[in-house]
């Protein structure tokens, strides 16, 4: 599979189906895979679909030092401009939310429709127990970095002490933050989710152009917990035109 350098990080990447350009931000802790097939396949029918995976996670190695969700906005903006060229949608889930949030702010001429899936834009947006550092990742995580990872898989409790730092203080977006994010923005999540609901209300009120979706009887698992109906929801944000609603309130103006 494809590997490009960028700033100083050896950044494995994938690309799925044709069309218009659009990146995938993974959830921090695992890789793409754990958005394989969905929402892959489904964003892939549509779209030239990106798949890069950030340091220290999947088949892009470690590096020295802490991480911070701006220093992973850096690394996904020059993704963008090295590798698709032209503006894009960008999809992320959880940490990859805020991935998405960041680069749209910090770059809006890089950022066509932004879809942010169980991910807050202030770390006071999860539920405390989401980000407690003293609880343990789940297996499966261990297992799935020891499966690619270049560093191998005694490098895992590292990683995960610096996702747990990298959590406690941040990301850091304000409102006004947000307000400044001019692409049309889906914040979807779980009712049950580890972002809490008055958060994402709050991030959606927010956007100029925010959307919001909150998917029934799921959890921060939603994607793989009812596939079709987040997948539906997706593709008619991202491919269609906002309907003129026939009795707004917020979008009266």
């Amino acid at each position: 599979m494809p590997i490009i350098d960028l700033n100083e990080v050896s950044t494995w990447y994938d690309e799925h189906g044709a069309g218009e350009p659009l990146v995938l931000f993974h959830p921090g802790g695992v890789d793409s895979r754990a958005l394989d097939p969905h929402p892959i396949a489904a964003l892939a029918s549509k779209f030239r679909v990106f798949t890069p995976e950030r340091r220290g996670h999947g088949h892009t190695p470690d590096t020295e030092g802490p991480y911070t969700f701006e220093m992973i906005a850096d690394d996904a903006v020059s993704f963008i401009e090295a590798l698709v060229g032209e503006p894009a949608h960008f999809v992320g889930v959880s940490d990859g939310a805020i991935v998405a949030l960041l680069v749209a702010h910090r770059r809006p001429d890089l950022a066509r429709r932004v879809a942010a899936i169980s991910g807050p834009a202030h770390h006071n947006g999860w539920i405390p127990e989401a980000i407690d550092p003293n609880n343990a990742p789940p297996q499966f995580m261990a297992d799935m970095y020891g499966e690619v990872s270049p560093d191998g898989i005694d490098q895992y409790p590292v990683v995960a002490a610096k996702l747990a730092e990298m959590h406690q203080i941040g990301p850091s977006l304000s409102p006004a933050d947000l307000s400044r994010i001019t692409a049309r923005t889906l914040v979807m999540l779980g009712d049950d989710d580890e972002v809490t609901l008055e958060h994402a209300i709050d991030v959606y009120r927010s956007l100029p152009a925010g959307e919001l979706a909150i998917i029934p009887g799921t959890s921060h698992g939603l994607m793989i917990e009812k596939p079709s109906l987040c997948n539906a929801i997706l593709l008619d944000f991202l491919t269609n035109d906002p309907v003129t609603t026939l009795a707004p309130v917020r979008r009266r103006s």
